[in-house]
Parts: C-alpha cells; sequence; structure tokens
C-alpha cells in the first residue's frame, strides 16, 4: 500500500512538472529562417540553458524526500526562483551569509549549500539536506544534540507548497545553491508532517 503511494506522488511530481515549462513570449523562429545577432542576443538574455534542467532536479530531489513521507509534491515558483537567483548571484564572488532582503515584507523558508569544486548538482543538494533526517527524532520532534535538522524538516514541512532555487558557479569555482520555500516552515513546536 505505502508503495502505492510513492507511485502516485512520483507521478504528481511528473505532472508539477511539466507545469513548469516556460512560455517565451519572443517570436518562433522556424527551421527556414535565420535568426540575426539582435534575435540570438535578446533570447540567450532571456534563457538561462541550464536553469530549467537544474530546477527539474532540485523539485525532483525535493518531492521524492516528500513522498517518503506521504506530503503533496511541492510546485516550482518562479518568483522564489528569482529571489533564489538573486541571493545566488550576491553570493557568486564570495559567499556573506549574512544578508539582507531586498525590498518587500515577506517570510520564506530557505536551505542553503555550499560545494568546494564545480561538480555538485541540485540533486547532491537537497540529499545533503534529507540526510539530516538521521538525526531527527519525530516522536520528540527534537534534533539530536549538536546535529541540524531543519533542512530536512523544511523539506518535508506540511504546509509548504512552492519552491524555487537557484544554483551558481562562484568566482572561486566552488558552487553555491539556495532554495526557498512557501510557505515557511520550521515553526517551533509544531512538528514538520
Amino acid at each position: 500500500m505505502k508503495n502505492n503511494h510513492l507511485v502516485f506522488f512520483l507521478i504528481l511530481t511528473v505532472i508539477s512538472t511539466f507545469k513548469t515549462q516556460i512560455v517565451s513570449s519572443e517570436p518562433s523562429l522556424t527551421t527556414n529562417e535565420r535568426p540575426d545577432n539582435e534575435t540570438i542576443y535578446k533570447v540567450s538574455k532571456q534563457l538561462c540553458w541550464n536553469c530549467m534542467g537544474e530546477s527539474r532536479q532540485f523539485l525532483y530531489a525535493h518531492n521524492l524526500v516528500r513522498a517518503a513521507k506521504m506530503e503533496a509534491p511541492l510546485i516550482w515558483d518562479y518568483q522564489l526562483e528569482k529571489y533564489a537567483m538573486w541571493w545566488a548571484g550576491r553570493c557568486r564572488a564570495g559567499c556573506r551569509l549574512a544578508h539582507s532582503f531586498p525590498e518587500g515584507d515577506f517570510t520564506l523558508g530557505e536551505n542553503i549549500y555550499w560545494g568546494s569544486g564545480t561538480a555538485w548538482t541540485p540533486a547532491d543538494a537537497v540529499q545533503a539536506w534529507a540526510d539530516e533526517e538521521k538525526y531527527y527524532s519525530y516522536k520528540s520532534n527534537s534534533c539530536e544534540e549538536g546535529q541540524q535538522c531543519g533542512h530536512y524538516t523544511q523539506i518535508v514541512w506540511k504546509n509548504t507548497r512552492q519552491v524555487g532555487c537557484a544554483r551558481v558557479v562562484c568566482d572561486n569555482g566552488d558552487v553555491f545553491m539556495t532554495c526557498n520555500y512557501y510557505p515557511p516552515g520550521n515553526y517551533i513546536g509544531q512538528r514538520p508532517y
């Protein structure tokens, strides 16, 4: 029975992933047309060639973790992604973990990942956060002393519905990734699921 639920949530994840397709407002080019330099420049400024694939990796990895706890899959939110890109862009030249939010009064959940070298993927970040589950006790709703669990509990937080993430390669060659969640989780005294 539990495997049937897991399959159901994986199917929902696939469906929500397809809903995240970007529809460009730029005119499409047919195979008979050759783009001019101005069109190539405009399109290249609008697209992040790896972002769509990375967003799917982030979303899929999150929803696998959530499915294991029978939580509804998250959907990708482009506003959260935009904020994550803004935050990750500020860290590109050297991460400053103390940061100020852009204008606006909002509260988000956030997970941050840093890895030495350029090979780290969105799945690696989500797996590192999910691995904190081994330190979390549902019975006592607490984390093992000296360990972190907040990244994991944010991923599986029952009321969280949206996620947006970004991955950048920093100027020093390391990778910085951040995900933002809405509504946020990790409220003291509440269980994540």
